[in-house]
């Protein structure tokens, strides 16, 4: 009887883990999130046999082996949250944390200190602690405390529907890390270990969230998607905005020709005249605005999977004058953009990437300068000495110093009312990683922000 509980929540776990394996297996969170059901399946599964044994020595051997399991189950999970919240910087500490892990599975292995015989409690036998399970403890007590935190922070720096999906993951994890309540029968505190249903809550939160909201999907995939959808109205509207633009003027002429003879009353004001003589242009300019939204959304869902076997040599200052040319500006803005050329350099990669790169930072410069009601933007690229540099620079209101450590993470936005949504300069960080770069942002408060595009100096092709 007290095997029935985890043996059917590690069939759960198996069946959800396969089911995420075919849907989202070709993703990274897709893949850390099979391992998390995988690990859980083995450990649950193991102990629903355990507490069947009546052979001690099998009891052992069986006992290591569900433990093998939970000594990487903290930092799988820790693997999932980095993963889910796009945290790179984090992922030496993962690998840090899955070689303590692999370090204690061979002490688990080839002696007691983890585990150091068995406990046999009225539902059957249960692993007992040895001197070194405490540092496991500690593990676990940091990369799932440093996982949460990660996902609390980003979850309230998310905007819409990733914030729902976040939430739902926080809560999930939560839930899950009540099933370390376990441990204290490693300990010899008897009592049917209750993790098992916390374990089973919590999935049933992520199925739930997987379903509603799509947990595991990447958020820049399906915006891509939808940005790709989106081509179709476009192209319908730019065409009818043509018609428009052909048949509107004769009608308006038609109009004011009977306004003279006296046929028609002017129920026209001039100023709407004039707005419905370029009504076509004004309709032809927002749909340029949008297949450029378009454009930058499909760039930055593309920029995951770069394929460098594309790149080749090209000059910066080519692709600075691509984008100063087809950006859509708003009325006067093009007049606040000056740019100052030392010299040309070339860098390897793709130059049309690097233009998608100047949009975003484009739209954040001017974004910023028109939100402070003042200031311009410079566009600078030189050489000095080996090292090649394209710097973007707006005289706004600054980034606050709270803000500035967090302007790469995928996601993070402080406009929730203006249209932001946080992947623009994760996607420039990407571009720039994937050419040998880096870029770096400076920024004071009430003065001015600085993004800094770094090239390699050596701009030679590798060989294929």
């Amino acid at each position: 009887m007290p095997s029935i509980l985890p043996a059917l929540v590690s069939l759960f776990f198996l069946a959800y883990g396969i089911y995420l394996l075919r849907r989202h297996g070709g993703s990274r969170i897709g893949q850390t999130a099979f391992l998390i059901c995988a690990a859980t399946f083995c450990w649950q599964i193991s102990w629903a046999v355990l507490f069947q044994l009546k052979d001690a020595q099998q009891a052992l051997i069986l006992a290591k082996f569900g433990y093998l399991l939970i000594l990487f189950l903290p930092t799988t999970i820790y693997h999932f949250i980095v993963e889910l919240t796009g945290r790179q910087a984090e992922r030496h500490w993962v690998e840090l944390s899955y070689g303590l892990a692999g370090i204690l599975a061979i002490a688990l292995l080839s002696s007691n200190a983890i585990v150091a015989g068995l406990h046999s409690y009225f539902f059957g036998y249960y692993p007992r602690a040895g001197w070194l399970h405490p540092l496991h403890l500690l593990q676990t007590a940091l990369v799932i405390g440093r996982g949460l935190h990660l996902l609390y922070r980003r979850q309230r720096a998310a905007v819409s529907t990733e914030r729902t999906r976040l939430r739902y993951c926080l809560a999930s994890m939560l839930v899950y890390l009540l099933a370390a309540v376990d441990y204290l029968g490693n300990y010899g505190v008897q009592f049917y270990p209750p993790g098992v249903l916390f374990i089973a809550t919590s999935l049933g939160l992520v199925a739930l969230a997987t379903v509603r909201h799509d947990l595991l999907t990447d958020p820049l995939e399906l915006a891509a998607t939808i940005a790709h959808e989106m081509r179709t109205p476009l192209a319908t509207i730019r065409s009818q905005s043509r018609v428009l633009s052909n048949s509107l003027p004769e009608l308006l002429a038609g109009y004011q020709s009977a306004v003279d003879h006296g046929l028609l009353a002017p129920t026209l004001r001039a100023d709407k005249l004039a707005y419905l003589a370029e009504l076509a242009q004004l309709i032809d300019a927002e749909v340029s605005r949008s297949n450029f939204v378009v454009d930058l959304v499909l760039a930055s869902a593309r920029a995951g999977t770069l394929n460098r076997q594309d790149f080749a040599l090209h000059s910066v200052k080519k692709c600075v004058d691509e984008a100063l040319a087809r950006y859509p500006f708003e009325s006067a803005m093009r007049d606040k953009v000056r740019v100052r050329i030392d010299n040309d350099f070339t860098f390897y990669g793709s130059d049309v990437l690097l233009v998608y790169v100047l949009y975003n930072l484009f739209k954040n410069a001017l974004h910023a300068i028109k939100s402070a009601g003042r200031g311009e933007v410079e566009i600078e690229f030189f050489t000095c000495g080996k090292g090649k540099q394209l710097v973007v620079r707006d005289t706004g209101p600054g980034i606050p110093a709270d803000v500035l450590p967090h302007v790469f993470d995928p996601f993070y936005t402080t406009r929730q009312g203006g249209g932001g949504t946080g992947m623009g300069l994760a996607f420039c960080q990407r571009v720039l990683t994937a050419f040998g770069g880096q870029i770096l942002c400076e920024s004071k408060a009430g003065r001015y922000t600085m993004f800094s595009l770094q090239f390699p100096s050596d701009c030679t092709a590798p060989n294929k």
